[in-house]
């Protein structure tokens, strides 16, 4: 037996906030009747519909899409700006895992496997992704440090990273590094080097976990493979525990 809204967002109908909205707006019924109802529990030979459509054992798909700049990491967007799901061919419910900011470009996986999606995004998680930053001044070994052991943000200290400074363009006033960090706190790398006093010009992801971008240009995205998919089930469950 599992609580509604764990099992619809396991089922990739939305997240676990937007599924417990479906359920009190009256838009889930179980077994024939509407359940509004937080917390009722169900098992998978319960009939479960949303919408009068059965959710039951949706197929699940997976990607990873190399996100181009002026997208919008979303499922829809209200001032209508192209987001992460348009690029992506499905006519599943599919919704990003995390978020890339609008300006920033690179690596992000989409999905309607709402367990995967939460495993990833747990608070406990360390799962690393390597950035490649572009700032505006010239940085020294001593902010590469500051970087590394941790940036006090809104009164709470970022965990450990891994900097390393790629290139300095003294004619420009430019520093190129990357950085891998575990956390997906909101604008994190871009507020980590203001914190420092630079400017993020561009910022772009490299990597997720053990993923990169290799055979992609900006806007392409390809499917995980099973292995791929396992892979990143394992590391996320000994990533929470």
């Amino acid at each position: 037996m599992e609580r509604l809204q764990k099992y619809l967002s396991a089922q990739g109908i939305a997240s676990r906030r937007k599924c417990e909205e479906l359920i009190k707006e009256g838009k889930v019924k179980v077994n024939g009747k509407i359940v509004k109802v937080l917390g009722t529990k169900v098992s998978k030979t319960d009939e479960v519909l949303v919408d009068n459509k059965p959710v039951n054992n949706i197929e699940k798909e997976y990607y990873l899409l190399y996100k181009p700049e002026g997208v919008i990491s979303s499922v829809k967007d209200e001032k209508n700006r192209k987001t992460v799901v348009d690029l992506i061919d499905t006519k599943a419910r599919i919704y990003p895992v995390g978020r890339l900011d609008y300006d920033t470009s690179g690596i992000i996986l989409l999905t309607n496997d709402g367990e995967l999606s939460n495993l990833l995004s747990h608070p406990s998680g360390n799962i690393e992704k390597l950035y490649s930053v572009k700032v505006s001044g010239i940085l020294k070994g001593n902010h590469i440090k500051m970087l590394e052991s941790g940036i006090v943000i809104d009164g709470m200290k970022t965990k450990k990273a891994k900097a390393k400074l790629k290139k300095i363009d003294k004619a420009n006033q430019k520093s190129y590094i990357e950085l891998t960090i575990t956390e997906g706190r909101n604008h994190q790398v871009k507020n980590m080097f203001n914190a420092l006093g630079f400017k993020v010009v561009k910022l772009k992801r490299l990597k997720y976990s053990f993923l990169d971008l290799t055979g992609l240009k900006k806007g392409e995205y390809r499917p995980l493979t099973i292995k791929e998919v396992k892979q990143l089930y394992n590391i996320a469950n000994n990533q929470t525990k």
